[in-house]
């Protein structure tokens, strides 16, 4: 499952895109279509209760709205999905405080 969003943080031509490893319990994005990547990671904690742990992006990369975009689709998710969120990440935590 993979969800796209169509605002050009970097670069003219190359929108942000979501991706959802399920598997590996992951958001990720990929980076001007480099190695680089920025990734939220979860964890279940129970049956209908996901853990959003961390958010990370690379150095190069901060300060462009990237973060949110993993957020958003997290958030999206645990919606979809019918479960709670628990919030150890700070930059969620910190982020829904402004909502």
């Amino acid at each position: 499952m993979a969800q796209a969003a169509q605002i050009n943080v970097l670069e003219i031509s190359s929108p942000i895109r979501v991706e959802h490893d399920k598997k590996r319990r992951q958001f990720s994005i990929r980076l001007n279509g480099s190695y680089d990547r920025a990734v939220l990671l979860y964890e279940y904690v129970g049956k209908k209760t996901v853990d959003l742990q961390h958010t990370e992006v690379p150095d190069a990369y901060r300060g462009r709205g990237i973060a949110k975009h993993l957020a958003k689709a997290a958030m999206d998710f645990v919606v979809e999905e019918d479960l709670k969120a628990h919030l150890t990440c700070w930059y969620i935590q910190k982020l829904l405080q402004r909502v």
